[in-house]
């Protein structure tokens, strides 16, 4: 990354306090820990922890600029430049510094499956191109722009996931990235206490569209099927992935062979071919399916693109599998859930045929008046599915004991109220053979489980 502080100072309309204008900045840092020498550092306001304070540290560690809210006037070192907002003036520099690449950007939304869908796309692109993506799942208002600042002659396309919890936000960060074309992998019920229904949730995602243009394309889920209804009435080019008929890019015949699953997929041009991934679950065949479509659209060859899908590796605490010395078999999807994600979770670890099959799922939040109804339904999905033990964690989560009993009365449910009574159940009933998934909200920090489980049962 390469501006000057004259070009980032006209980039976000703001006013140069002191410093050279001419001097070069070559990195974009919010993390006052970790700013490179000749970097901007931009201070964001956070609930506990105003950044401009650190501002006087940065540029003696070696910054070349700072952005300010707080200021008006300022002595060196370094050049500071005073804005009306810096997390807006941030998105407005990325903007710019975006403006200066022509390589195609994809982004990537959806309620769940974006951190994996974001790492198979890139993958299946990589086959034939250099590519940037999204590091973990940075896809924020400040997330986002830092990933731009990544952008270098180096790369022939890049990939961007793209997240949204409240109105607006999209707009904000689709002005940032400017996709060229998106993937859209789902509508759920993610962040539906901010935003009210589904319905909006849709509108709001689609704004990822807002710098299509001419010869943009919008890859849709068509197993969705609020997804599927847009096919065909936007004022650009849809194109469905999934497994129904009516898809252009298909998967048929999915089959799991241990921990990997193997799919024939059909491209709309004829051609077909078979693909494995190391994973497992039909949503990941999805995600692959995505891959496969957005790197024939953008000119790499599609027996490369489903050989390289057999390199991904899932991202950390999303449906991890580990198997223990002695015999225990651990799923961890700790990372975030949501009612979608849950039943998917569940679909895998049904999968596993062997020993009990235990359910460890915590709230679920963000979901407002939904909430009793979600975790019950996900309760009662799991005794459907065939799960034989489910333990919840937290008070949201005992509803879904009481959707598992609707369905089979006398299955074995355990109420838990945090993740230390959690681990103490789960440590007196795992057996050489089981198999258990482990899955809540961000804040429920289920990954504590995850390691107590792993640690007792490594002996």
């Amino acid at each position: 990354m390469k501006m000057t502080v004259s070009e980032i100072t006209s980039a976000c309309g703001g006013r140069l306090l002191c410093g050279d204008p001419n001097t070069e900045v070559t990195a974009v840092s919010t993390d006052s820990r970790a700013v490179p020498t000749g970097a901007l550092f931009v201070p964001i306001c956070g609930e506990r922890v105003d950044a401009h304070d650190f501002i006087p540290a940065v540029l003696n560690g070696g910054a070349a600029a700072v952005l300010t809210q707080e200021h008006q006037t300022a002595q060196g070192p370094g050049a500071w430049i005073a804005v009306k907002n810096t997390k807006n003036a941030l998105q407005s520099i990325a903007a710019e510094y975006r403006a200066r690449f022509s390589l195609p950007v994809v982004g990537i939304t959806g309620s769940v499956g974006k951190t994996s869908t974001k790492e198979m796309v890139a993958l299946a692109l990589s086959a034939g191109k250099n590519v940037m993506k999204t590091n973990g799942n940075n896809n924020s208002q400040v997330g986002v722009p830092l990933t731009i600042f990544r952008l270098s002659g180096e790369y022939d396309a890049a990939v961007v996931e793209m997240g949204m919890s409240e109105f607006g936000e999209m707009s904000r960060i689709a002005r940032v990235a400017a996709p060229d074309c998106a993937v859209m992998t789902n509508i759920g019920v993610s962040h539906i206490q901010q935003l009210g229904s589904r319905k909006n949730i849709l509108a709001e995602k689609l704004h990822i569209t807002d710098c299509f243009h001419q010869g943009s394309v919008l890859f849709l889920n068509g197993d969705d099927e609020m997804l599927r209804e847009l096919s065909g009435t936007l004022p650009f080019e849809t194109v469905l992935f999934g497994t129904g008929a009516d898809c252009a890019f298909r998967a048929e015949h999915v089959k799991r062979e241990g921990e990997t699953t193997r799919f024939s997929y059909f491209a709309p041009n004829g051609e077909s071919g078979e693909a494995v991934i190391p994973v497992i679950g039909a949503h990941h065949v999805l995600n692959a399916l995505a891959g496969l479509a957005v790197a024939q659209r953008l000119g790499v060859p599609l027996s490369a693109a489903a050989g390289a899908l057999a390199q991904y590796q899932a991202p950390a605490m999303r449906q991890q599998i580990h198997h223990t010395q002695n015999g225990i078999t651990v799923i961890d999807d700790s990372y975030n859930s949501s009612p979608d994600a849950a039943k998917s979770s569940l679909g895998v670890l049904t999968s596993f045929r062997k020993g009990k099959r235990i359910a460890v799922l915590a709230d679920m939040l963000e979901l407002g008046s939904y909430s009793a109804e979600a975790h019950f339904d996900v309760g009662a999905f799991a005794a459907h599915s065939g799960v034989d033990l489910l333990i919840t964690v937290g008070e949201r989560a005992g509803a879904m004991a009481e959707g598992a009993r609707s369905v089979r009365p006398d299955m074995d449910c355990r109420v838990c109220s945090d993740n230390r009574q959690t681990c103490e159940t789960l440590n007196s009933l795992l057996e050489s053979g089981d198999t258990v998934l482990i899955k809540g909200s961000r804040s429920m920090h289920t990954e504590e489980i995850v390691s107590c489980v792993l640690r007792s049962k490594e002996g």
